[in-house]
């Protein structure tokens, strides 16, 4: 079946409309049962009237993303490969806010747990993509006039760099009400647009991704009625990963999700440079969000800025890929 731009309009309008209508039926059943978000107690202190906020808002990103792609995916293997590895991430993230929550264990899964469930859901991508899908083990070089790099074995480890890292990447994004969420709807529209001359499989399931996003905004801006847990950060990372492998595009999340990158790179230098210097940081607080409140920017300053550098980013990522369709 041939999808365009129409079949991504009626899917952000159906999950659109499908989340803001969960949403303020879920998020006082959330509050009920004492889904609140538990804040750290090293984090920034403005952030402390956020205790009790519930969280594990990324159920509703799910099931309105789910019932509005299934209306299009009738036979479209890479759209239902796409929902898979959104929904294993998010399984993983929905234990983790669990435990984190209901058993209040504040750390939630053991590091070790999360990166075995994101190695086997990533594995299975992996087998997907050899056995049942034709896109082959070639990557798109950015501005290169829509040059490709054949990778052949290497594609797997790069492969799981890639999905692995950029699921952490915006895990570490989801720190500030509306973050993580804003920057992804962009993230999310570049490829949909990109998905309607690449692989127009893709451009359905990318419209319920915006649409789901978008609706679940309304109540996630600040002040945030609801946060997305790691059911939702999670998941979106699976979601933009995999849609980026499936149009050979993997390398772009390093230009349109620069966000995620520098928010992951922080959190490494950080890590690093203290050990290297016992004890000393190279950033006020890591990730970068919380580096740039503790130098007096407000919540809303650092989130308009980084929506603002994602949007520039992705208008650079048109640039870098104008000849490729």
């Amino acid at each position: 079946m041939e999808y365009n731009l129409y079949s991504a309009i009626y899917a952000i309008l159906i999950a659109f409309g499908i989340n803001i209508i969960l949403c303020p039926i879920i998020i006082p059943f959330l509050t009920r049962l004492k889904f609140g978000q538990n804040v750290r107690d090293d984090g920034p202190k403005t952030h402390l009237v956020k205790s009790g906020t519930p969280t594990m808002g990324g159920i509703m990103i799910l099931i309105s993303l789910v019932i509005s792609s299934l209306l299009f995916l009738k036979g479209n293997k890479d759209g239902i490969a796409v929902l898979f590895v959104t929904l294993g991430y998010g399984i993983i993230g929905f234990i983790d806010d669990y435990i984190k929550v209901v058993k209040k264990r504040s750390l939630g899964l053991r590091a070790y747990q999360k990166i075995i469930g994101q190695l086997i859901i990533t594995g299975v991508f992996l087998y997907y993509i050899y056995n049942f899908s034709d896109i082959g083990t070639q990557i798109y070089i950015p501005f290169t006039d829509g040059k490709s790099i054949e990778l052949g074995i290497l594609f797997i480890p790069f492969f799981f760099i890639v999905m692995v890292g950029t699921v952490n990447s915006v895990n570490l994004t989801d720190g500030l009400d509306g973050l993580a969420s804003g920057i992804t709807t962009l993230v999310v529209t570049f490829f949909l647009f990109n998905a309607l001359g690449i692989n127009t499989n893709l451009v359905p399931i990318a419209g319920a991704g915006v649409g789901a996003l978008l609706g679940f905004l309304l109540f996630n801006t600040y002040p945030a009625k609801v946060f997305m847990g790691d059911t939702g950060s999670l998941a979106l990372g699976g979601f933009v990963a995999s849609m980026a492998i499936l149009m050979k595009m993997p390398l772009l999340i390093v230009i349109v999700g620069i966000v995620y990158v520098l928010e992951a790179l922080s959190v490494i230098l950080q890590v690093t440079y203290f050990r290297i210097t016992k004890g000393k940081r190279l950033f006020k607080m890591a990730p970068l969000h919380h580096h740039f409140e503790q130098c007096g920017w407000k919540e809303v300053k650092v989130v308009a800025v980084f929506y603002i550098v994602t949007a520039i980013a992705c208008l650079v990522g048109f640039l870098a890929i104008k000849n490729f369709f």
